[in-house]
């Protein structure tokens, strides 16, 4: 008996690496953290300013205080317990933008694509079953034809203890 070889654990870790859904993967992330600055840049240059516009200030920096008197210098609590609710807000906000552009310029149309992909492949399939089945028919057309000008029976074959085959 030969035992096969098990390949070595570099080997696994380079075919892990080259296959394509790891660099797929990989490009995604990076891809996907860019976006990211973009989002928020655009967040927090354009939507919070226009969203501070209703009140004084930048969405950032609204807060509640939880505990009076609230203090806070050089961006620590001296007294009192702040509530940012701005930032989560902002955040929130990036969030949002980020899911719906993600979604309508690239989950939509990725959806609708593989579903005309899948609808064509299945147009196909059928048009392939549809000619196989009409070609079966074609032939046992010719099949009766033959045996009707012959004068026997589509089971028969005018010879004694003959088989059809």
């Amino acid at each position: 008996m030969s035992e096969k070889k098990e390949p070595s654990v570099w080997q696994g870790f380079k075919a892990f690496l080259t296959r394509g859904n790891v660099v797929d993967l990989a490009v995604a992330v990076v891809i996907g953290a860019a976006f990211t600055n973009i989002v928020n840049s655009v967040v927090k240059g354009v939507i919070n300013p226009l969203v501070g516009a209703f009140g004084t200030k930048d969405l950032d920096h609204y807060s509640s205080c939880l505990k009076d008197p609230c203090v806070v210098k050089n961006g620590e609590a001296v007294s009192g317990i702040p509530i940012m609710w701005g930032s989560v807000l902002s955040a929130t906000l990036s969030f949002v933008i980020t899911a719906a552009v993600v979604y309508f310029l690239m989950v939509l149309p990725m959806s609708k694509y593989l579903a005309k992909q899948t609808a064509r492949q299945a147009a196909k399939e059928g048009t392939q079953e549809v000619l196989e089945v009409t070609e079966l028919e074609v032939l046992k057309e010719i099949r009766d034809a033959l045996v009707a000008q012959r004068g026997t029976s589509p089971g028969e074959t005018g010879q004694p203890g003959g088989d059809a085959r």
